[in-house]
């Protein structure tokens, strides 16, 4: 909750800025995208997995970034704050179940190996 910082990398993967192929995936526009999920576990067992997939694809970050900073501010006040370092100061951590946890990995991507055949748009 005092984060000075946050991992981005699928956020930032749909846009045209990221470098990786646009591709046609079952008639929709997908981006490539390669990411990696901490399995968690003790740090002497912890690992790294990674996940060759993609991700929606969603145009240019410039014609996002309005409605992302919209949905940021939202979500502050609907935590009832206005400010960071408010939000950092009066946010409460809550319990969630095992299903949220296990959803707290990989997400939101279509994974290579059980998708159909894409097409290079390039």
């Amino acid at each position: 909750m005092g984060a000075d910082f946050v991992m981005l990398g699928r956020y930032f993967a749909c846009f045209d800025e990221n470098p990786s192929a646009k591709v046609i995936v079952n008639g929709t526009y997908m981006k490539e995208y390669w990411g990696r999920y901490d399995l968690g576990g003790k740090k002497s067992l912890s690992f790294e997995e990674s996940v060759d997939s993609y991700v929606p694809y969603a145009g240019s970050l410039k014609d996002n970034m309005a409605i992302t900073l919209l949905k940021l501010k939202s979500t502050m006040c609907n935590c009832g704050t206005l400010t960071i370092p408010d939000f950092q100061d009066k946010a409460k951590l809550t319990l969630v179940s095992a299903t949220s946890i296990a959803e707290g990995g990989v997400h939101d991507v279509l994974l290579k190996d059980k998708a159909p055949y894409a097409s290079n748009t390039r």
